[in-house]
């Protein structure tokens, strides 16, 4: 039974029954706690935490959640029923039906027939697990379902009692368990052996309310909740391995093609034969192309940090592992489209972003071969160093810092330097290399924590949230009459609020705009009487209620109370300009750059916008030009500006683009302008007409990440002064230099040109001046046992190259003589350059230039390193130079 076909039969099961079907939401939701969605129910939790009350009209819901684990990415592919993406199908139960449901809905799916939709399932070799009191739910297996009471374990918190992890629903759970047989491991049950036992799906019976603590079972148990819930999850890849008949999850129909595709590029085999190594290798990429496939569907783009550094790091595992199976060509565009080919069954949104998604993981795979080239070359000139310097008789090692230098700035996996060592006979030391992660992960952590602000307490605004959702007017009107249903200080509900008092008001209509879609809130004001507040910013929770901040300017205003909101209307004219703009420059992108340039993000606020792109090249001045002018044309066309509202099927058909990361509910809004030339699902407020916009000015683009670009514009008035900035800027220049503004660009180029030229004859002439100096140098030279030694602080803003040029020609000067040469200067800022140089015949009596350079170091407050022959540094007190050269003869004495 295919992949696709098992996932069909999940929800087609729960539909019969009166389940809603919630399609999976993105991979990236906007929870500070998490980086992906890792778990079936994470788009459920505001009804289980009781923020908000469930939507669906049983009470009941199933869908197949896509989640991503990132946690243990190093052990993908030792065990083989683990992946980093993976399909987690599950029902979910809000107040109705509790354990008996939940067992036997479970039970009739897994042992149903396979022509009456089930999955087959032979019953006697499925076991199941409960909790160490649970005898509800073992008395229901065994008694109504018919489970042997022989096939039902009890085990302990760790393993059968479930809570999120932080204070609220908790409860016991209940796993089943497939029976592989023999050959997979000794007989006893799940608590005997795990392998041969293969979990599939998990009961969790959310019947109580859990405190503080830490762990999977350091935490009090509060009570029973006011609802029970039920939350279940099966694991669509491992009910694959099952019905495939397959030993694995990696050689599903989702996964071995990609494997198969990984032989044919390497040469290399995987399975019985094969190293465990090789195959380790072999899942890696299978496994992490999947996920990194699904997380750029999602709008991810590899980058530095957050979910583009997982992204990238993930790309990157795939390019080593290749390389470590023989891979000599670039691989990427084959497992990509392998990958995408098994999966578009399944989410068929995958074929409209084919192109884009090649684009991205192409691109890093060019960066990244670009990377190991470099990273090769340091490794060498490490090797070559350690191998210069080691005694025969001591082993060569490595250094922690070395690898870990690879690993943090050239990006080079450890166990590619491990591999690399070890050909070249060398050790790596580990414990320096794990502490140098280990402080960068406390460094991380950390930074983390400062900027992680978790959860609001958003049950607080529960009650507005079910029952009071804001009327939004700002549509149709700036000015709207409204009642105060809610007032919040400090995180208190509060009955009255007065003068110079910060205040959260909630109202049940409003015009102030919240922001949302990349749209930042009105500003405005709320009045009654005397009373006045200044209202400076909006916000939704639960995506139906405003929050308006405000400050009591005026007056104080009481619970209930009748007031008038007001929009500020030059705000509001500014804001919608740039929104509007936005929406064009985004069409007359992709006019230019082809479908594949997609939106990732956006900002506006009155006068100005920024918009985030997918896209692996930087824009030409051509392309950039072009996207400006069909901006201005499609201002100039007078182009009407409508709102649609409709299904989210129809805005589809409508050919609406949908931002990446958003959840759209059943109906949406439309705007369109322009007929096709713009169409695009969005909520926030817009100009009437595209003439309204004024004009839109380009000032350019940037990366912002591999594989993401930003155009940045003004729009309307901002516009306009910009434009006159320029042009004042323009004529200053033309009026200074005499000429016409048209033939400024031929004149800077001269006048750039004639610079450069001054600027390397007068560089030249510097250099020449030091070399002509070098033979008054080396006349100066003293000699320190039997060694000869040139010391010289030459004069000031010498940079560190020219102290190289200087040093390397009186070493050549030198010939056999054991000679040393130490050279410093002053640089601008208090920046003390240095360089040491010693000969051949210096290097062999034991001299190493790079020790030489520490030792100065440490008197100048700088550091430094470097070879044998030559080492330079930089430091910043110029007073301890003397002192520097002293401390270095008296090395030179003990030599």
């Amino acid at each position: 039974m295919k992949t696709h076909e098992i996932r069909e039969r999940f929800t087609q099961h729960f539909v019969k029954t009166g389940h809603e079907a919630v399609p999976s939401a993105s991979l990236i939701l906007d929870d500070p706690n998490l980086l992906f969605v890792n778990a079936g129910m994470v788009p459920f939790k505001p009804y289980f935490l009781g923020q908000q009350n469930p939507p669906f009209p049983n009470g009941l819901a199933t869908s197949i959640q896509k989640c991503v684990r990132t946690l243990d990415i190093e052990e993908v592919g030792i065990t083989t029923r683990h992946n980093t993406f993976f399909q987690m199908a599950g029902n979910f139960s809000f107040g109705q039906y509790f354990k008996e449901g939940a067992i036997k809905n479970a039970w009739s799916l897994l042992t149903g027939s396979v022509e009456d939709g089930g999955f087959g399932l032979d019953p006697e070799r499925l076991w199941v697990t409960v909790y160490l009191d649970d005898d509800e739910a073992a008395d229901i297996w065994h008694e109504q379902v018919g489970v042997p009471r022989e096939r039902i374990q009890r085990l302990g918190m760790e393993d059968n009692y479930w809570s999120m992890g932080i204070p609220g629903p908790c409860g016991p759970c209940s796993e089943i368990y497939y029976d592989r047989g023999p050959e997979y491991g000794a007989e006893g049950g799940p608590v005997a052996d795990d392998n041969r036992y293969m979990e599939i799906w998990n009961l969790v019976f959310m019947q109580n309310e859990r405190g503080e603590g830490i762990g999977k079972g350091n935490f009090e148990i509060l009570g029973p909740l006011p609802k029970k819930n039920i939350d279940t999850g099966l694991g669509i890849e491992r009910v694959a391995c099952i019905l495939q008949g397959v030993d694995n999850v990696y050689e599903t129909d989702l996964l071995r093609p990609v494997i198969d595709a990984a032989e044919e590029l390497t040469g290399a085999k995987y399975g019985e034969g094969a190293s465990d190594q090789d195959n380790i290798r072999f899942r890696v990429i299978a496994d992490h192309s999947r996920t990194g496939m699904m997380l750029i569907l999602d709008g991810v783009t590899p980058g530095n940090e957050g979910r583009g550094y997982i992204l990238r790091r993930l790309l990157r595992r795939i390019i080593r592992s290749a390389r470590l199976l023989g891979a000599t060509a670039p691989s990427m565009e084959r497992f990509m489209n392998t990958i995408m080919d098994t999966m578009t069954p399944s989410y068929p949104e995958i074929a409209d972003n084919r192109e884009r998604i090649l684009r991205v993981a192409i691109a890093e795979e060019k960066a990244f071969l670009k990377t190991l080239e470099s990273g090769t070359k340091l490794f060498d000139e490490a090797v070559e160093e350690l191998k210069s310097t080691s005694r025969a008789a001591t082993p060569k090692i490595l250094s922690g810092e070395k690898a870990f230098e690879l690993h943090d700035t050239y990006g080079f996996p450890i166990d590619l330097t491990l591999e690399m060592a070890q050909e070249a006979g060398l050790e790596v030391d580990m414990d320096g290399f794990n502490e140098a992660m280990g402080e960068q992960r406390r460094r991380a952590k950390a930074d983390n924590q400062a900027k992680k602000h978790g959860h609001a307490d958003l049950s607080l605004y529960r009650e507005w949230v079910d029952n009071n959702p804001t009327v939004f007017t700002g549509y149709e009107t700036l000015t709207s009459d409204a009642k105060i249903i809610g007032l919040v200080r400090d995180g208190q509900k509060v009955n009255e609020v007065h003068e110079g008092e910060q205040v959260e008001v909630i109202l049940d209509q409003s015009p102030l705009y919240a922001e949302a879609g990349g749209q930042t809130a009105d500003r405005g004001r709320l009045y009654a009487g005397e009373s006045l507040l200044e209202v400076g910013d909006v916000q939704k929770i639960g995506k139906k209620l405003w929050v308006h901040k405000a400050t009591v300017t005026a007056g104080g205003i009481d619970l209930g109370a009748s007031v008038t909101a007001e929009v500020d209307e030059k705000w509001r004219h500014g804001a919608v300009q740039a929104h509007s703009a936005t929406h064009l420059i985004h069409a007359a992108l992709r006019q230019v750059l082809g479908p594949t340039a997609v939106q990732a993000g956006s900002l506006n606020r009155p006068g100005y916008l920024r918009f985030d792109f997918n896209y692996t090249e930087q824009l030409s001045p051509a392309q950039l030009e072009e996207i400006a002018l069909i901006t201005n044309q499609a201002v100039d066309a007078h182009f009407a500006v409508n709102t649609i509202e409709t299904s989210l099927e129809q805005a589809k058909q409508m050919g609406a683009m949908a931002l990446f990361g958003e959840s759209y509910g059943s109906q949406v809004r439309v705007v369109e302008m322009g007929g096709p030339f713009s169409i695009e699902l969005c909520g926030g407020t817009h100009v009437a007409n595209t003439s309204e916009i004024g004009p839109v000015s380009v000032l350019g683009e940037s990366s912002v990440g591999s594989g993401a670009r930003r155009i940045e514009a003004y729009s309307g008035m901002d516009a306009f002064r910009y434009y006159s900035k320029e042009t004042a800027l323009v004529e200053g220049i033309s009026r200074e230099l005499k000429i016409q503004s048209e033939d400024l660009p031929e004149r800077i180029a001269q006048l750039t040109e004639k610079l450069k030229a001054a600027e390397k004859q007068i560089d030249e002439l510097h250099k020449a001046r030091l070399m002509a100096q070098t033979a008054d140098m080396i006349g100066g030279a003293i000699t320190v046992n039997g060694f000869t030694v040139i010391s010289v602080r030459l004069p000031n803003n010498v940079s560190g190259g020219d102290l190289r040029t200087v040093a390397t020609d009186i070493k050549n000067r030198l010939g056999d003589e054991a000679g040393v040469v130490v050279l410093a200067s002053e640089n601008e800022g208090g920046k003390t350059p240095f360089i040491v140089g010693a000969t051949k015949a210096a290097v062999a009596r034991g001299i190493k230039a790079g020790d030489l350079v520490k030792t100065i170091s440490g008197y100048v407050d700088g550091k430094g390193g470097g070879k044998p022959d030559m080492a330079q540094g930089s430091g910043a007190n110029a007073e301890g130079l003397q002192a520097a050269f002293n401390a270095l003869r008296d090395e030179l004495e003990k030599a």
